[in-house]
């Protein structure tokens, strides 16, 4: 039997043609990455592309799918291809184990990439990952901000010109005019940052960050799921 047989019945034996064919990466393996990857594996894409420099920590399981008891203290790369290879040992994997910015842009190759996935949390990996992709003509998707948030049906996709409300979109839209791009498409929300309550736990600030937002495991999984859905849309065409 064909894993796919239901997806084919969507987009077709050729649209499932171009997906096993596509190559795809995601940068950034959180709360958003990780639910993109399991979405892009259970379509069937070919080979993806995965870059994170982290390990799985225990404040990551209230959200981030890679997360589970088993995989604390892994690199998210490897648990992410372990994750994968138990959905489709045929996908082609490649971890890299990085932090994206533009001290490490070199060691990446655009062109061979049939799309990328911005999941990455600060703004100059950001602004790096989509100068690159858009330089070699690659399409690229980017996540804004997903923190602070607890409507998932707030989540709208859209050129970066368009977007409202988002503070992290509000400085991408800013930073990008100044480096002359004119277009890129985002997932943004709408939703006003919930305010914040008192925590009971510490967590250590990820590298570039200055202080940590809220997440729950319902909206960053939503914001994946979409992002995936435009990426396997624009592919299978």
């Amino acid at each position: 039997m064909d894993p796919y047989a239901r997806t084919q019945l969507l987009l077709g034996q050729e649209g499932m043609a171009r997906l096993r064919r596509a190559r795809v990466a995601v940068f950034g393996l959180g709360g958003v990455g990780g639910y993109v990857v399991e979405a892009l594996a259970r379509c069937g894409i070919g080979a993806l592309d995965l870059v994170d420099h982290d390990t799985v920590s225990l404040t990551n399981l209230n959200r981030q799918i890679l997360a589970t008891r088993q995989t604390l203290g892994q690199d998210k790369t490897q648990a992410a291809a372990d994750r994968v290879h138990a959905i489709d040992p045929e996908i082609r994997v490649n971890p890299i184990r990085a932090f994206y910015g533009p001290d490490t842009a070199h060691q990446f190759d655009f062109s061979q990439y049939d799309y990328v996935v911005d999941a990455i949390d600060t703004v100059t990996g950001k602004l790096a990952l989509i100068t690159a992709a858009q330089a070699a003509g690659t399409p690229i998707i980017s996540s804004m901000g997903t923190g602070n948030k607890l409507d998932p049906t707030k989540f709208q996709i859209a050129d970066i010109s368009k977007t409202s409300v988002c503070p992290l979109a509000r400085i991408m839209r800013k930073e990008c005019a100044k480096r002359g791009i004119r277009h890129l498409k985002v997932l943004f929300s709408t939703e006003d940052p919930a305010p914040l309550q008192e925590s009971t736990g510490e967590e250590a600030l990820p590298e570039g960050r200055r202080s940590l937002p809220g997440s729950v495991s319902f909206v960053p999984s939503v914001a994946g799921l979409i992002i995936a859905g435009e990426v396997i849309k624009d592919l299978s065409k």
